[in-house]
Formats: structure tokens, C-alpha cells, sequence
């Protein structure tokens, strides 16, 4: 059913498959910085001791409840609350509902490949206009007016919002993580950028909302130009900080001393919908904007010690730590959008915590308050959640409205510290303990409640400005890249995309744990993990690796239990989200397999859970990013397209979407049935 692919054990010259010029403009050169957690607290390979004594309490008391909650069926082992699938071929053979599709094979084609019988098409690229008047896309005439009225550079999340009183029309919230000056600019001189250079850069980044119009007969969506709700947000954008830390010290600065007022969003990764209609997004890679940084907060977070990549430095002082030392505690929040109003000000959330947010999703507890789950994407870093001290109101009353924009200023933020449950039997290798799974328990640990630390030594405005110090102290478990998590609207089982590090067991850096079982870790794992009682209000839970991710053919690699023969190869996971039948789809990121990133649809109950296949790649030097899965149409956000090793605007890695002689345009592409049909069945 599926292509084997030759097994990989040679090292690529960038962790992760990503290309030098990806290193450099996304993420600074993350992996070849030193490791910023140098910290020595335990990891979940040290805090094994009490792990017998609390799991006879906890999963006997977590999963046996868990598992009448979710109604999955009986549990064995301190795995979270599903029933063990029977794999001997039973159930349908072409797959499980929503996931019937023929799977696109791994390869390397300068295109996006999507299954037999399906249509694509592009939606919107970087450039293209958002309103009356403005200029169509002119790659030598680029300006900065221009930009900041067209859709931005690098496209991540998506979000597709319904848009009631309007029918065939959707709102499209689209993330612009980052610019790639080399590939944007013909004649780019990195050591003498230009202002107008630089200033549309700024307009690249950011946020677009974009109302689309669904075409009668297919799954095509066209922007509806000049919409009341279309809008742009850059790097220049007046925003609000809120929460406890807004008005703190340390976020104040010549420009701003009151400490509440900000410009701008930059690197924005994944983010998330919010039962109240609004759109979060995480503020990730923020480390690389700031020159000259020398405190050890600043090194704890990676901000360079000279001048940045883009030096934006020299022209706006705000870039420059040595004369705005506060301008960067302003960067790496969870921003807050209302993409119904257009004039609203975006907010800055602070109760949620300062690292390098991948996203944040939420959900609400039995009683109505949100909960919403948080990656800090490098390796070694921690992942989080937030519960609200305040009830969701429902409805559309303005009343209503007002108050749920208050309820990411109030709550608890927590860290998670995960327990094994199968002491000694980890190696790094990736071979699984006796009890046949990588699985235990975890305690959610309280950092701060509004104005009240739960860290000794540490004020609440520093846990959530230093947010990475307060989970240091606390003893969190250093994990492998946490990217995105998820909880599923079907079961409430949480799942936290774990992408690689190939720091792990290398000498002086922690070694292999239950919870991240390889050294070496080029291909990343998926978590799965169960809340007592199935509430997310609670402080325990119970997990276990849901996937681990690489060739089949590496005995290391595990499918949920689901024959490894016929699942497809995948490296990598970032970006996950759920179809309409409550199944798993990932998006990867820097494929370490030799192969294109790519799109993946995973069972995550039933016979065929942990069935998963490829659903589609996209182009050379592309990442795959912001899978919306409908009904009826599925749609990806094609980042970094030709991003290859010595790629420029003049010798570009890819000729896609637009042919030869054409500058690579990241854009977002819709595919659909061609027969008018559901995804898959």
C-alpha cells in the first residue's frame, strides 16, 4: 500500500531537514545557538522515584473515570482513556470514515500533490490585494504603503469563521510568521538592507483577515476584495498588553511608560478559535528582532548578542536592546483578535505566560471557563495551560461580547511535569519498556494566579514576563520541541505535537525520558494525554505517546498499535488539528525523511486508530502550515516555498505557484472532492 523509503541514519547539515536560509530567517539559527534551557531542574527521567506510590492513586482513579466520560471502552496500563485497537484487518479496508483516500506517496516534485480524484487551487497569495486601489502584486515595484494593504509574507495558522447573514461566505484569519528577505527582494544586500526594504518587511508580517466567497459547483474559495471586515495587522499595528503583567516595569519604555501600549505582532506561529469568536496567535521566534541583548534573561529567551539578521536595529531604536531594553518583554504573548470588528484593538494576553508560543487552543471546563493549552517550541522547553477564573456568557449580546474579551486576564497558568511509569527501561534508542507502550502520569504545576506567584523567588509580574525562569524552578519536564497542542473537540483527549531535538542525549543535555524515548530525536513524536475526570480544571492527568513519528520500517517508530506496513512515513509533526469525525490531521515541518513536507490525516479511535496517511505534499523548500479540515474542502497554508540552500529572488529554489521566471509567492491552496463529495468518504 505504501512506498518504503530506504532508512536515514546519516545527519542533515540542519536539524530537522529545514535549509541554512530557513535557519536563518525564521528562527535565527536556533539549532546551532547554544540551548537556552541550561537549567538544571528534573526532567521526567528523575522524577521516577514516586511515580509507583501516585499512579496506584491516580490512573486508578484518572483513567478508569476517564473512561466513562469519553465512553471509549475499558483501559490498560496508565494509558489515557482509549480502548486498545483490534488490528486484525477488521473494518472497513480503505480506511476510516473521513480518511478514505488514496495516499499521496513521498517525493520531492516542485508542486502540491494531492490524492487521485481531488482539485486544488490557490486562494490567496503573498501580495495579492485586500482592497479597492490597491496595486496588484509588482515584484519590482514593492513598497510598504502597498504591503500593508495586501495579504503578508509566509503565511502559518488559518482560521475559516462562519459568517452568519452572509451565506457562501467564510472569514479567513491567516498568520504571517516571518519574512524572507533573500527571496522577496531581487538585488536583497543583507548588510545594507534599504528603509523601504525594511519598512516592507514590517507590513509583511503580522496578521490578514480576509472574508472568502465559496464558488458554486466546487470546493474553490475567492477573496471578496474590499470586504467591511478584510484588515491587515503588521509589526506596526497599535495593540494593548492586558492581565497581570500589563503596566509591569518591565514592560515599560520611552515610548510607552505606562507599559500597555505596544506596536505590532511578529512571528506569529500557530494560534487558535475561541468559542467567543475570536482568533489567538502565538508570538514565537520573537528572540531574533532584538540586537545587542547582554542580560541573562535576554540569553534565557536567545536574543543575540550583536546585530540581527534584519537589522531593523538601525532604523528604529525600539530593535535595539542597549537603548529599548523592555521592547522585547513586549514580544512573545498570545495576541487576541475580534475578526468581526474591524476597529478593534488587538490585546496582548499576559496571563498566558512570555515564551515562544507555538499556538493556543481552547476548550471549557464542566462549569464554562476556559482552558487553553500552550507549546514553547525549542528544544527542551515546556509546554503549559491556562484555566480562566471566569465563565464563558453565551450569546451575541454586546454585553456578552465585552465580557468574554476579559476572560484571558484572569486564571491560573500551569506547567506540565511528566512522570514514566517504566523506570530503567528507557535507553534512547526508541525500543519500548516491557509494558509495550511509553506512557505514565503528569502534574499540572501552578506558576501564578492573577497578582499571586506560585514560584519562590519570583514575583507574579516575573513569572509571566520570565515565564521560561518560573518553569525552570519548578522542576517542568524539558521536552522534544512542544509545538502544537490540541485538544480534541470529540474526546477532550489532549495532544501535544512534539517535532524533534537532536540535542537530546548528547553530551551535558538531558537523555532520553518515557515521555521523549530518543537521542538524537530527528523525527518527533505525538502525545496523548487525559485529564482526571476528563476535566481540564484539574491538576493530574494521565499520558501516553500517541505516534512516533519516522519511517515504518525503523523498528523505533509506533502508529497508536496500528500496522506499521500500512501507515505512511512521516517526520516531524508541528501543526495539528481535527476533522468533523473527530480524527487527527498533521502538518509537518522540515521532513527529515528526505522528502517534501506534508499533510496527514490520523484515526484517533476506533479499529483503525493510529492509521494514518498522507494527504497531500507541497513544494520543494515549502512547509506545510494552518490545516483547516471541513466537511467539504481542506485548506493548508504553503510557507517558505523554494526556502533552499543559496535560493535568491534571481536563482529562486522553486518556480511555484506562478512558473518560471516568477518570484516564489508563499500563498494559501484549497483542496476538494472533484465529484462534489466529502473528504475522504
Amino acid at each position: 500500500m505504501y512506498r518504503p523509503l530506504p532508512l536515514l541514519h546519516h545527519d542533515t547539515p540542519h536539524p530537522g531537514g529545514r535549509s541554512a536560509l530557513t535557519c536563518r530567517y525564521r528562527c535565527g539559527d536556533a539549532c546551532f545557538q547554544e540551548v537556552p534551557n541550561t537549567s538544571a531542574n528534573a526532567y521526567a527521567g528523575d522524577v521516577i522515584a514516586d511515580a509507583v506510590s501516585r499512579r496506584a492513586v491516580v490512573r486508578g482513579a484518572a483513567v478508569l473515570t476517564v473512561a466513562a466520560a469519553v465512553g471509549v471502552g475499558a483501559v490498560t496500563g496508565a494509558a489515557p482513556a482509549v480502548a486498545r485497537p483490534r488490528h486484525p484487518g477488521g473494518g472497513r479496508r480503505d480506511g476510516a470514515r473521513g480518511l478514505r483516500f488514496t495516499p499521496v506517496q513521498p517525493n520531492t516534485l516542485d508542486a502540491v500533490v494531492v490524492p487521485p480524484g481531488y482539485r486544488q487551487d490557490i486562494v490567496i497569495k503573498w501580495g495579492d490585494p485586500l482592497f479597492p486601489g490597491v496595486p496588484d502584486f509588482d515584484p519590482d515595484r514593492q513598497s510598504a504603503r502597498a504591503q500593508a494593504r495586501q495579504f503578508g509574507y509566509n503565511n502559518d495558522f488559518l482560521s475559516l469563521l462562519p459568517l452568519p447573514g452572509e451565506p457562501g461566505r467564510q472569514v479567513m484569519v491567516a498568520n504571517h510568521e516571518y519574512t524572507s528577505e533573500w527571496l522577496m527582494f531581487r538585488g536583497y544586500d543583507a548588510e545594507n538592507p534599504t528603509r523601504e526594504q525594511v519598512e516592507t518587511a514590517w507590513a509583511a508580517h503580522g496578521l490578514s483577515v480576509v472574508v472568502v466567497q465559496e464558488e458554486r459547483g466546487s470546493g474553490r474559495l475567492r477573496p471578496v476584495l474590499g470586504h467591511r471586515l478584510n484588515r491587515r495587522v503588521t509589526a506596526s499595528t497599535p495593540m494593548r498588553l492586558t492581565g497581570p503583567a500589563a503596566g509591569a516595569a518591565l514592560l515599560r519604555t520611552t515610548a510607552d511608560p505606562s507599559g500597555t501600549s505596544v506596536l505590532g505582532t511578529f512571528n506569529n506561529c500557530a494560534g487558535g478559535e475561541t468559542p467567543w469568536g475570536t482568533t489567538l496567535h502565538g508570538e514565537e521566534n520573537i528572540n531574533m528582532y532584538f540586537a545587542h541583548a547582554g542580560r541573562e534573561t535576554d540569553r534565557r529567551y536567545g536574543l543575540p548578542r550583536g546585530a540581527t539578521e534584519r537589522k531593523w536595529e538601525r532604523f528604529d531604536e525600539r530593535f535595539d536592546a542597549t537603548r529599548e531594553p523592555n521592547e522585547c518583554h513586549r514580544f512573545g504573548w498570545v495576541v487576541e483578535l475580534d475578526p468581526y470588528d474591524p476597529d478593534s484593538v488587538p490585546r496582548k494576553r499576559t496571563a498566558l505566560g512570555r515564551f515562544k508560543h507555538e499556538g493556543a487552543q481552547p476548550r471549557l471546563t464542566h462549569d464554562g471557563r476556559p482552558v487553553v493549552y500552550l507549546g514553547d517550541d525549542e528544544r527542551f522547553e515546556y509546554f503549559y495551560k491556562f484555566v480562566s477564573s471566569k465563565r464563558m456568557r453565551k450569546g451575541r449580546s454586546r454585553a456578552a461580547r465585552e465580557h468574554n474579551l476579559t476572560l484571558l486576564d484572569e486564571g491560573t497558568l500551569y506547567v506540565a511535569r511528566l512522570t514514566g511509569d517504566s523506570p530503567g527501561e528507557v535507553d534512547g534508542s526508541g525500543v519500548h519498556p516491557q509494558d509495550g507502550e511509553f506512557d505514565g502520569t503528569g502534574t499540572w504545576i501552578p506558576l501564578a494566579t492573577g497578582d499571586v506567584s506560585h514560584v519562590p523567588g519570583m514575583t507574579a509580574e516575573e513569572v509571566h514576563v520570565f515565564t521560561r525562569l518560573a518553569a525552570d524552578r519548578v522542576g517542568a519536564t524539558k521536552m522534544d520541541r512542544p509545538e502544537d497542542v490540541q485538544p480534541s473537540p470529540r474526546t477532550g483527549r489532549v495532544y501535544v505535537a512534539l517535532t524533534n531535538n537532536s540535542e537530546r542525549g548528547k553530551p551535558g543535555r538531558p537523555g532520553a525520558d518515557e515521555a521523549n524515548p530518543r537521542h538524537l530525536n530527528k523525527h518527533g513524536q505525538i502525545l496523548e494525554l487525559v485529564e482526571h475526570g476528563n476535566d481540564p480544571a484539574r491538576d493530574t492527568f494521565v499520558w501516553r505517546l500517541f505516534l512516533v513519528a519516522g519511517d515504518p520500517q525503523d523498528p523505533a517508530t509506533y502508529f497508536a498499535g496500528f500496522p506499521k506496513d500500512r501507515v505512511s512515513p512521516i517526520s516531524c509533526p508541528d501543526n495539528i488539528t481535527f476533522d468533523p469525525h473527530g480524527h487527527m490531521w498533521i502538518s509537518t515541518d522540515g521532513n527529515n525523511l528526505g522528502v517534501n513536507d506534508g499533510l496527514f490525516g490520523v484515526a484517533t479511535h476506533g479499529e483503525r486508530r493510529g492509521e494514518l496517511k498522507q494527504f497531500l505534499t507541497v513544494p520543494v523548500g515549502a512547509e506545510t502550515c494552518g490545516p483547516v479540515v471541513q466537511e467539504r474542502r481542506v485548506l493548508v497554508a504553503v510557507q517558505h516555498p523554494g526556502e533552499t540552500d543559496g535560493a535568491t529572488a534571481e536563482r529562486p529554489g522553486s518556480t511555484w505557484p506562478e512558473g518560471p521566471g516568477t518570484l516564489v509567492r508563499p500563498a494559501v491552496v484549497v483542496v476538494w472532492p472533484e465529484d462534489g463529495g466529502r473528504i475522504g468518504g
